[in-house]
Parts: structure tokens; sequence; C-alpha cells
């Protein structure tokens, strides 16, 4: 009700403008012609005619009506240098602030219900220089200042600070305006005054602010240097700290472009992802996928068989596929590539240098223009009492430990049911384990939406996972060789024995013994890093997970994309790190992957939506292939086909998910995808018959009963 009294208090006030055809006042040869009218009111009454004229301009700038500017010159004409601009100053400031509130209370909740995902990025920048931007907007009277006013009003500036940087920012144009009024008998026309040499003279000092924040860079940068040494000349280019997925793409870009590039390993190359992670876990799930689709042959009209197998032939076969893979990210290749491969700990001793103790027991020490830190993270081990006596494993270490094993561990607990306690925890129930999975929170996979929780949950439990969510691990005890752990549940304990305790609850950027602590660069959870992966040292960046806030293997190759670029050629050009659109997937059976928002992330930040949901059980690859569940989850803006989120549950959806992903980088609807062909019978037609569905909640009724009303005319009947 208040949003309507107001618009239609303006909208009245408009309309009383152009209906009596007001604004013929505001022109300059009526202000001419009534100069010495209004001299005369404001010698008999000073106070109330400044008073009205302060009133009229406030309205004038507060609903945007054109002649400002003649009001300005007449504020100039009537009181002068000093009293016109004090007038002019405060009145022109209050009325841009009424607009900027207006614009605020009427469109701002709409269009961050509309809009408040694609506005994060202005609204954080807004936040962090939205005093200079508008300072800078301000200055150059080339931009519309009503269109400022409006704009501002959706952003999170706060009033106060719009009102001060408005009146101090309009000060300059007020001064050169005012003061053309006090000649207002030599001016002509208008154009003579608003030349464009004047224009061109204000938007040279709109630059000024844009200037000033680069000497303040250069003095903050400068002071910041002070205390180390710069070397004259640099052995490198780009020293890259870490050899992992972000890395190995740091190091191959640095070269690809020709740069001097030196890349430092402590371990293994190829990282967690190629070690311990992405490649084992796979060959891993592969192998349990075999297993269980054996158990279930008659499913597919075979007999069923237990698999007899070897545990030690499966964990060799993953070590196998281990080195399989190994020589993409090998010291030969990448040295073949043009880039020094260094063995051993870097540690950073000054911003220019870097220090490197290598396997060999030498040291070296080499400068350079550019650092990446690509260290990456580590399984987070959680300080449980008796954890050490009992002895743990993580997904980390399993690889070596379980490969020594005979069979697959009797009894397993594997805390944590995020996507690597889900996958692994699958993976060993279809082996053979009896396996526990404890999840302290309310459910697993707790990111995802809860329908797609509840089905995680049945598909692990189907496998024979025990899966205890609401469950707080108290502590780990040990009496002989039984060993067992302690969980919590609505206030009653609970003790679970087990044969191997497996930790994946998590993981920690690595950020001792890199020298970031005698530098000062921030750390918290992870090495504090701007939106061009800088950190305090301009020239030192992050990327990966050491950096985060994504922890994925291809989130780490695409952050160090913009670090190295912004390393080797920001003093041209620099660009912030783009996470809009970031897909994952978790790779249990059935699969779950998902790009953008979910429901519960769209309810979480107010973004309205619509939820088209097309279930594989109707596809007919799926039904002939026997994966027949599962589901297509998009959500769209409401009425439009603009896509907001995707998840999707079943077979291959992390492959299925990437036409989404490409769709929603380029700004493609569902309808696009819809006129796209797919090979029938794929999996992937799934996609074009989500968006058919959504087509069809979407159909336009009233066209189609014309049109068949038509047809009918066309029938005879």
């Amino acid at each position: 009700m208040k949003r309507a009294l107001l618009l239609l208090l303006i909208g009245v006030l408009v309309a009383t403008v152009l209906v009596l055809d007001l604004d013929r006042f505001l022109t300059l040869e009526n202000l001419k012609f009534r100069q010495g009218d209004f001299l005369a009111f404001k010698a008999q009454s000073p106070w109330l005619f400044a008073a009205i004229a302060f009133a009229l301009y406030v309205l004038v700038a507060a609903l945007s009506l054109p002649g400002a500017l003649v009001m300005t010159l007449a504020m100039g004409a009537l009181f002068g240098l000093v009293g016109g601009t004090l007038l002019v100053s405060f009145a022109s400031s209050l009325g841009a602030t009424l607009a900027f509130l207006a614009s605020r209370f009427l469109l701002r909740n709409a269009v961050q219900r509309r809009f408040g995902d694609k506005l994060k990025a202005i609204d954080a920048g807004v936040a962090r220089d939205g005093a200079l931007y508008l300072f800078t907007l301000r200055l150059v009277p080339l931009f519309p200042f009503f269109l400022i006013n409006l704009l501002m009003g959706l952003t999170p500036m706060r009033t106060r600070t719009f009102y001060a940087v408005s009146q101090l920012g309009m000060l300059a144009g007020t001064l050169v305006f005012v003061n053309a009024g006090t000649q207002l008998a030599q001016l002509q026309s208008l154009s003579g005054l608003v030349s464009p040499g004047l224009l061109f003279s204000f938007a040279l000092l709109g630059v000024f602010p844009m200037i000033a924040k680069k000497i303040n860079a250069w003095l903050q940068a400068r002071r910041l240097y002070a205390q180390w040494q710069r070397p004259q000349t640099f052995d490198r280019n780009l020293v890259v700290i870490g050899g992992g997925a972000a890395g190995l793409v740091s190091a191959y870009i640095g070269a690809a472009v020709k740069a001097k590039v030196t890349l430092i390993e402590a371990h293994k190359m190829g990282g967690d992802c190629l070690n311990y992670g992405c490649v084992p876990s796979k060959a891993l799930i592969k192998s349990a996928r075999v297993a269980h689709t054996m158990r279930h042959g008659a499913h597919y009209g075979l007999g069923a068989v237990e698999p007899s197998f070897s545990f030690a032939k499966v964990m060799a076969r993953v070590h196998a596929t281990i080195r399989a893979v190994a020589p993409h990210d090998s010291v030969e290749r990448y040295t073949a590539l043009g880039v020094e491969v260094l063995q051993g700990y870097a540690r950073i001793v000054d911003p220019w240098t870097v220090e490197v103790k290598l396997h060999n027991g030498s040291t070296q020490r080499l400068t350079t223009r550019s650092i990446v830190i690509a260290a990456g993270a580590r399984p987070f081990v959680p300080p449980l009492p008796g954890i050490d006596a009992v002895g743990y494993v993580t997904s980390d270490t399993l690889w070596d430990e379980f490969a020594k094993l005979d069979a697959p561990p009797a009894r397993l607990v594997v805390l944590g049911g995020g996507p690597i306690g889900c996958e692994l925890a699958q993976s060993f129930a279809r082996l053979g384990s009896a396996v526990t999975q404890v999840e302290m929170a309310p459910r697993i996979m707790i990111r995802e939406d809860q329908e797609v929780s509840d089905l995680a949950r049945d598909a692990l439990a189907r496998d024979g996972v025990d899966v205890l969510t609401s469950h707080k691990a108290l502590r780990c005890e040990r009496d002989g060789d039984r060993k067992c752990i302690v969980v919590e549940h609505q206030g009653l304990e609970k003790r679970i024995e087990f044969d191997a305790l497996l930790c994946a609850v998590g993981r920690v950027a690595r950020l001792q013994g890199y020298g970031l602590e005698e530098l000062g660069i921030p750390t918290q959870r992870t090495v504090a890093v701007n939106d061009y992966l800088e950190t305090l040292y301009p020239h030192i960046y992050a990327a990966g997970d050491v950096a985060g806030p994504y922890q994925f293997t291809h989130t780490a190759g695409h952050m160090a994309w913009y670090a190295v670029v912004n390393a080797l050629f920001g003093d041209f050009k620099k660009f912030k790190v783009d996470y809009s659109v970031v897909p994952w997937a978790t790779f249990i059976e059935p699969e779950v992957a998902r790009v953008g928002l979910n429901e519960q992330d769209a309810k979480e930040k107010n973004i309205p939506f619509e939820v088209t949901k097309y279930g594989l059980d109707d596809l007919d690859r799926a039904i002939a292939d026997g994966t027949a569940h599962g589901f297509v989850k998009v959500l769209t803006v409401p009425g439009k086909d603009r896509i907001l989120g995707v998840t999707i549950v079943g077979e291959h959806a992390g492959d299925l998910l990437a036409e989404f992903v490409l769709a929603m980088k380029h700004g493609l609807g569902l309808n696009k995808i819809l006129g796209t062909i797919h090979t029938y019978p794929t999996l992937a037609e799934a996609n074009k018959y989500a968006a058919g569905q959504w087509k069809r909640a979407h159909a336009p009724q009233r066209l189609l009963a014309t049109l068949s009303r038509y047809h009918a005319w066309r029938r005879g009947t």
C-alpha cells in the first residue's frame, strides 16, 4: 500500500507538470524575461523566496524533471556565486537522495528477487568501491544524473554515503553553472553553455578519481614492499608452488606463452587428484560397480553370480590406473613443454625469492617476478580422543594402507556424509565390507536438496551401508585388538566396533611451511585472495584448493588460468575470476550432478524460481539399460526459459550435465536445448525432454484455443 501511494504521488506530480505544461517556465528565455520579477520578490521577502527556490529545486531533482540546468543558472543570477552554490549544492543533493530512496523503496526488492544472483558481483563492487564509482560519475555531466540516482538506489550503498559523495562530486559542476548564471544577461542559449569542450573537460575531471585510485594503490604497494629489497633482475617470470591441478595448469599456460617458468612439487606430480582422489577413487568405484552388476545379473536376464575376487588385485588395478594416467602429469612431460620442474620443498623468503630445499639435500634460491601458490589441501582429521590409538585412514592414505590387505575391511566405519564419504562407503559395501557411515548433520550430502539426499541414502542403504545421520562422534576406544567409536544420538551413546576407520569429513588448505606467516599474507581456512586471486602482495597469487572457495579439480584449473594471465599480463589487463557457472558431481550410483542453484539455495537467497522435473523412468535408453531411475530437475526464472540451476540424478549424470553447463555459460535457454537434435536412443535425450516438459507447461493456451477453432472452421464443423 505504501509503495502504491508513493507511486501514485509521483505519478500525480509528474502528470501535473506535463498536463499544465509547467516545464515551459524552466527555460532560459523565461528566466531572462522574469528575472526582474524574481529579484523584486527576493528583495521583499528574501528568506521566503530562498525557501521556495530551494524547495522547487529539490522537487525538480527528486522527480528527475527537465530544467535543473536552468534552475542552476537562476540560482546564480538571483543569489550570486556563493549563495547560489550553497542553495544548489544542498538542494540538488537532497533531491537526488530522495530519488535514490524512492528507487530503493519501490524497485530494489523486486529487482533483487528477479536478478539477485546476477547482482552479487555488482553489489560486492559497490560495497568495496561504490563511493569512488559514484564520485567519478558525479564529476561527469555526460552521465544523466537522474539515471545514476535510480540505479544507485538498487544497490546496497548507504544513504548517507550517497548523499555525501553526491554533494562533493557535483560541486565542481555546480560552481561552473552557477557562475555562468551570474552572467545571465550575456547567455544567448544553453547550447553554448553546455558545449562539447566543457563536457570534455568534465570527462577529463572524471578520470582524476581513477588516477587517484591508481596512485593510492601504488603508494600502498610501495609501503608494503618498503621492507624488502627488490632484485634488479629476475631468474624467472613465474614460480609455481605445487604440482596438482592448479599448479600444472599454471605451469602449462606460463610455458605456452613462452614465459620462463619453474614448477616446484614436494611429493608426487599430479597432486591429490591423480594420486589420492579422482583417479584412484573412480577406479575403485568401477570395480565395485562391476561386482554389484554381477550380483544383480537377474536384472538383465542373466544368472546372478556372487563375484569371486582378490581385493589385493582390485587395489593393484587402482595403482595401475594411477600409473597409466601419471604420464599426463609427469616431470618428463612438463620438462618437454618448457617448464623447469624442481622436486623439493618451497618457501617464499621474500616477495620475489623462493627457496627450494631439493630432495637431493641441496638448496636453491630463485628470484621471480610472480608467484602462484597452488599447494592444495589435505584431509581433515577430527580431534577425537583416542583416534590415534585406534588408527585411521583418510582418502589420501587408504590406497597404500588397504593395498596391504588380502580382503576389504570386514567392518568399516566411514566418518562423514559428504561426496567422498558417500562414494567410498558405497564402494566398500559393494566389495563386501560391513559399512557404517556416521554423519553429524541430519542428512548426508547436505548441500543438495532434501529429495536428493533421501535418494542417495536409499541407494547406499540398498547396498548395505548403515547410514547414521544426526550422530555425533565423541571418542574412540581400544581394548586390546577390539576397536570402537562412540557416537551420540538424541542424548544416548552408542558404541560401534570396527576393523578400519576412514575419516572423510572434509579437506583443509595446506598453509604451513610456505613462508606465508613471515610475509604477513593473511590466512584463515584458506589463503586470502581478492577477485583477481592476488594475495596481500599483488604479484603473489593463490589458486585451487589452497584459495577456495571450491575444492574441485576442474575449478582449480579454472582458477589457474586467471592467476597466470593476471600474473604475466596484469600490467595491461586483469581479469576477475568467474565462479558464475560451476558444476560438480558425486559418483555414487546413481550419480548426482549439479550446476547453479538448487531449490534450497534459491529459497535461502529469496530468488524466485520455477521447477521442471523429468523422470528418467520415462526415457527409452534408461529403460533399455535397466537404469530407469533418477531425474533431471531444472530451475528457471518464473515465466522464462532462462536456466538458474540444474540437478541430475541418474546414470552418467555428470556427463549429461555438460549440456546445461554450456547453456548457462553462454546464456542459452531451454528453448535452445529443445530445438537441438539429440541422438536416439541416448541418455542425453533426457535434457531435451526436460526442456520439452517446460515448454508444455508454458504453452500459449489462448493461441492454442484459437488454432483449435481455426482448424474446426477449416473442417467445416
